[in-house]
This record gives structure tokens, C-alpha cells and sequence, in this order.
């Protein structure tokens, strides 16, 4: 199959994330500048850089409340969050936190996730998730300004008394 992205691909849902495999699951967690926490997956998650360590995300589409979603105004507010990853035995829980609720939910409590304390972010971690990147934003990036699908870079160092950093 060719298609340009211009012109349609004629398909109910877009091919790309069935092209890119595997692909990791980043189960963002972030928390408002009110204290509520965020917890979101995101299929196009990915590390895209070692020195310094970097991982982006992308928050596709819109809040269903309308504007943003969560996790980017969140850690454009605060400046940090966590990229907890998502094993299989969590998957249910993972799909859980996709749901569109209201701003003032705490996911990982709606789905009785337990949470720990970041060592370097204030972002909570999923204690049941085996690794965390906890992260520093550095900026968001959209090829088009008038897109709704920002890209996310943030980046952490593994250097503890410089930045965020990484725990297994």
C-alpha cells in the first residue's frame, strides 16, 4: 500500500501506528499545578536521544472537555514528568487511564493504581510499572502551529545531581 498523508489513505483508522512495531506504550504521569495527577498512555512514545538522555510523546488530538489535553498543559506548567512503562500483566489498567474523564480525576486512584513518590520529579510514579524515566521538559515542537497533535521532547540526565534520571 502507497499513500500520501495529503490525499487520504481511504482506511476507517490511520495505518501508522500499525506500520511502527513494535512500539512501546509511555504511560505519562504528570500533575497539575492544582495537585491533580494525570496518568495517560501514549502509542507514539519513543527515547530519541543518549547524551543527553531524551524520550518524547505526543498528545494527539484535543481534551474531551475541549482545549489541550492534561498532559501537555500539565507538564508545560510544571515543567516535568514521568514516562512509566506499561508491561502486559498492566494492560488493563493502562487501557483504563485512555478513557476521556474530567479534568479533576486522578487516573491511577480511578483504577486503584498505586502510586510512589519520584525521586527527582514531583510527578508520582506507577509503583507497579519495573522502569521510570522521571523527566524535565525541554520544549514542544509541531511541524504546522495550527496543529492539534504537539510533539513532546523532554529530557532527563542520569546524573542525579544534575537532573532527572532513570530507575528500574
Amino acid at each position: 500500500m502507497f499513500f500520501e498523508p495529503k490525499n487520504g489513505h481511504g482506511l476507517p483508522h490511520s495505518p501508522l501506528k500499525s506500520c511502527i512495531v513494535p512500539r512501546p506504550i509511555g504511560w505519562i504521569s504528570t500533575i497539575s499545578g492544582d495537585g491533580v495527577v494525570n496518568l495517560a498512555p501514549f502509542s507514539f512514545f519513543n527515547g530519541c536521544g543518549e547524551e543527553p538522555f531524551q524520550v518524547m510523546y505526543a498528545p494527539t488530538g484535543r481534551h474531551a472537555d475541549g482545549g489541550r489535553k492534561d498532559s501537555l498543559v500539565n507538564v508545560e506548567a510544571t515543567g516535568e514528568f514521568v514516562a512509566n512503562m506499561a508491561t502486559w500483566e498492566l494492560r488493563e489498567a493502562m487501557n483504563e487511564t485512555a478513557r476521556h474523564v474530567s479534568r479533576d480525576i486522578n487516573e491511577m486512584e480511578m483504577v486503584g493504581l498505586e502510586m510512589e513518590p519520584s525521586v527527582l520529579v514531583a510527578p508520582p510514579r506507577v509503583k507497579a510499572s519495573p522502569i521510570h524515566l522521571e523527566c524535565s521538559y525541554i520544549n514542544r515542537d509541531s511541524p504546522d502551529s495550527s496543529s492539534q497533535s504537539p510533539i513532546i521532547v523532554a529530557q532527563g540526565s542520569s546524573d542525579r545531581e544534575s537532573g532527572p534520571g532513570l530507575s528500574r
